[in-house]
């Protein structure tokens, strides 16, 4: 099979290491990709919303299967100009992807189909949000309607913090993705990330992850794309889970066939594990990141017979996703000055040594300087992912490789799984 698979990050570094072992794989070419990749696969500079030139791409290379990373790239349709060229792709089309690109179509779509979240309200103007804030209690949470890069939300603990924020996000913080806001009441609960491959009518779960929005130790600090992730998730006990799947992930691929927007890729359903039962905070429609490391590295056998069923509509096909029992964590290392103005061009030294079995380095932000050394190119650079026996494990053979690398201009939290941890210790 020839594969072309879009992307740079993290999460797309981890999908071409699963994705090279396939034994089903001849050619494996991935645009842009980045400098941990030179070695899976051959690079493409291309830029991920050029779905034509994608698309042309995919044809030149006689692709028999695209796999999208990134949002952007859904948004701007490349699953779509496949479609019309007959190139099977995993990845929903702009209108299906709009679970994730607009919160305010999917907030609607929630609520159309009776699927459990948080009351919200959607507004354009200044006032109107203002006057909204009313009716919701502190915390206040506020959302840009349209993608942000995961810097999007902000939890505001007064009323005039939640102004400041609607001010900021109207007035063009984020562009035109904050042109509209939504505004939800805040869910008490824990938070994870659950994930499931659907093919348009069916969908089959992959397990879940629990992922660190903010910046620093304590989950402290402002959001960010994410700091660090483990998988298995306590959160997600046996009972959540069939909630989920039953209130949830099942209803939401049924729903979305029944508007003519059929799904088929990756379902990303980020869960409040409430009094109540699971709610949705979001969805993604793509595979998370940094979660889509851990679940690649705790995946059990092909992954491409799988992506493969999903893009030709068809999981009947396909062998059932099996996992590790294993524990992973990631620990992201991230730029001076991450989310807001993270400092580029630094060097790193050491990340590309053999850190054993159980280690491996995803690059989500590098670049190969002239003189071939790598350098930062991004505000989360690298995905420092290990695995062992259970979480405690898992973390001391991480945080012993983030200490082999040499990077002064790097920052991480130190503190990835503490949940996890605090329920194996018995919360001492």
């Amino acid at each position: 099979m020839n594969i072309l698979l879009v992307g740079s990050g993290g999460r797309e570094h981890a999908l071409a290491w699963k994705i090279a072992q396939s034994p089903l794989v001849r050619r494996l070419v991935i645009a842009p990709g980045n400098p941990g990749m030179e070695t899976l696969g051959e690079l493409r500079p291309m830029k991920v919303t050029d779905a034509d030139g994608l698309c042309a791409l995919a044809r030149e290379i006689k692709a028999d299967l695209v796999v999208v990373g990134p949002e952007t790239a859904l948004e701007a349709g490349l699953a779509d100009r496949l479609a019309t060229a007959g190139i099977p792709c995993f990845g929903p089309t702009a209108k299906a992807a709009q679970l994730e690109t607009s919160k305010a179509f999917s907030k609607a779509f929630m609520e159309r189909h009776e699927i459990p979240t948080a009351g919200f309200g959607v507004y354009e103007r200044l006032h109107e949000a203002r006057q909204a804030l009313s009716v919701f209690k502190p915390p206040y949470v506020i959302k840009a309607d349209g993608l942000a890069a995961g810097k999007g939300v902000a939890i505001s603990p007064t009323r005039r913090d939640a102004e400041a924020e609607i001010e900021r996000m109207l007035g063009g913080r984020f562009g035109t993705a904050g042109a509209r806001v939504v505004i939800e009441e805040f869910m008490d609960g824990e938070e994870g990330s659950l994930f499931a491959v659907c093919d348009g009518q069916r969908a089959v779960l992959l397990g879940g992850a629990q992922d660190h929005k903010r910046a620093y130790d304590g989950d402290l600090g402002p959001n960010t794309g994410g700091m660090g992730s483990y998988s298995p998730a306590p959160v997600f006990t046996p009972e959540l889970v069939e909630a989920a799947d039953r209130l949830i992930v099942q209803p939401v691929v049924a729903a979305m066939a029944a508007e003519g927007m059929p799904y088929r890729g990756v379902l990303y359903a980020g869960l409040m594990a409430t009094g109540d039962g699971p709610k949705v905070v979001e969805f993604n429609a793509r595979f998370g990141d940094p979660e889509c490391q851990v679940l690649m590295m705790r995946l059990d056998g092909d992954i491409v017979p799988l992506l493969l069923a999903c893009a030709r509509g068809d999981l009947t096909r396909a062998p059932m996703p099996a996992f590790s029992p294993d524990t992973v964590i990631c620990v992201v290392l991230a730029a001076s000055g991450y989310p807001d103005s993270p400092l580029e061009g630094s060097i790193i030294r050491g990340a590309e040594q053999d850190f054993g079995p159980h280690v491996q380095v995803f690059h989500a932000g590098t670049r190969r300087r002239p003189d071939r050394q790598l350098a930062a190119a991004g505000g989360r650079v690298l995905n420092v992912c290990a695995r062992g026996k259970d979480i405690a494990e898992a973390r001391e053979r991480a945080y012993a490789a983030v200490k082999k690398i040499d990077w002064p201009s790097g920052f991480h939290r130190t503190d990835i799984g503490w949940r996890a941890l605090e329920r194996d210790s018995g919360g001492n």
